[in-house]
C-alpha cells in the first residue's frame, strides 16, 4: 500500500514522508526537483510537477495513498489520473481560508477551494485537512530579530492561533493511514489566540532579550511588502489581519483526533530559537 506524499520538501510534506518513513510505511517522496530529497535508505523519489500531466501517471504508479498540496493548476488533471491507477484515498492540504466568508472572491481561499472541489467532485475517498497560519510562519521575523533590528509587522495586535506543523503532519498521517477521517474536513489550529506582537514577545523571552515591534497600518504594509507579495496575496492577508485586531482567533486542535495536546506557539519558538539567535550563527 504506497503513499506518495508530493511536496516532500514542504514543512508539512517533508514531516508526513518522515512519519511514514518510520512507521516502515512503503512511500513514495515526489517533488518537481526529486534529487537530494531527504529519504530514508531505499525510499523511492519521483519527479512530479503537479501542473504538468505528463509526469503524473509515473508518480501514481501502484500507489494507493497521496498526501497533496493545493495547487489548482493540473489538479483535475492529476486527479484524473489518479482515479485511473487505482488510488484509494487523497488528504489534501488545503486551508482554513476556505472558510472565510468573502472566499469567493479572496485569491489565497479560491487557491485552495479550486482544489477542495476538484477532489470532492473526482470520485475518489478524501480527507481535507484545512490547517490556519502556520507556526513556521514567524521565521519571517528571523531577520529582523537575529539582527536585533525593529521588528515592522502590520496590524500588529491581530490575532491568529498558530498551529504546529508537526501536528498538521500527525492528523494527516493519521488520515493517510486509517479510515477513520475518509470524508471529513478537518480545521486545525494552535492551542492559544496570540496577537503577532505576543508571538515576538515569546520569540523576545526565550532569546533574554527585548525586541521592539512597529505596528504597521494598512497604508504603511502596502508600501513597505509592494514588490515583495503579490498584490492579490497582500491584499488577502491585509484584509485577514486588519479582521483579526481586537478578536481572539477560534482554536480548533488536534488533540481529538491524535489524543495529545496540541504544540504550542512557545514549543515551534524553543525549537527553533537558533533561527532568531545571533550568537548561534
Amino acid at each position: 500500500m504506497t503513499t506518495l506524499v508530493t511536496g516532500a520538501r514542504g514543512n508539512v510534506g517533508a514531516r508526513v514522508l518522515r512519519r511514514l518513513q518510520a512507521a516502515g510505511r512503503p512511500v513514495r517522496a515526489a517533488s518537481r526537483t526529486p534529487g537530494g530529497l531527504a529519504v530514508a535508505p531505499g525510499t523511492p523519489t519521483v519527479a512530479l510537477d503537479l501542473t504538468d500531466p505528463a509526469t503524473h501517471a509515473d508518480a501514481l504508479a501502484d500507489v494507493e495513498r497521496v498526501f497533496l498540496y493545493a495547487e489548482p493548476a493540473g489538479s483535475t488533471e492529476f486527479l484524473t489520473a489518479a482515479v485511473a491507477a487505482g488510488v484509494g484515498h487523497v488528504v489534501l492540504l488545503s486551508s482554513e481560508t476556505v472558510e472565510l466568508p468573502d472566499a469567493a472572491t479572496d485569491p489565497l481561499a479560491r487557491h485552495h477551494a479550486v482544489v477542495e472541489d476538484a477532489l470532492t467532485g473526482s470520485g475518489l475517498a478524501w480527507t481535507i485537512l484545512r490547517p490556519g497560519a502556520f507556526a513556521g510562519n514567524a521565521a519571517g521575523w528571523a531577520g529582523p530579530i537575529g539582527q536585533g533590528a525593529v521588528v515592522d509587522q502590520p496590524f500588529a495586535e491581530s490575532q491568529v492561533a498558530p498551529v504546529h506543523e508537526d501536528d498538521i503532519a500527525d492528523v494527516a498521517v493519521a488520515a493517510l493511514t486509517g479510515d477513520e477521517l475518509h470524508g471529513r474536513t478537518v480545521t486545525l489550529t494552535g492551542p492559544e489566540s496570540l496577537t503577532f506582537r505576543e508571538e515576538i514577545g515569546t520569540i523576545a523571552s526565550l532569546l533574554g532579550r527585548d525586541v521592539a515591534v512597529r505596528d504597521l497600518d494598512r497604508a504603511e504594509a502596502e508600501r513597505t511588502l509592494a514588490g515583495r507579495i503579490p498584490p492579490p496575496v497582500l491584499t488577502s492577508l491585509l484584509d485577514q489581519w486588519g479582521a483579526g485586531v481586537g478578536r481572539p482567533a477560534p482554536t480548533r486542535t488536534c488533540e481529538s483526533i491524535t489524543g495529545r495536546p496540541a504544540r504550542t506557539f512557545r514549543q515551534w519558538a524553543s525549537e527553533n530559537l537558533a533561527l532568531f539567535d545571533r550568537s548561534a550563527a
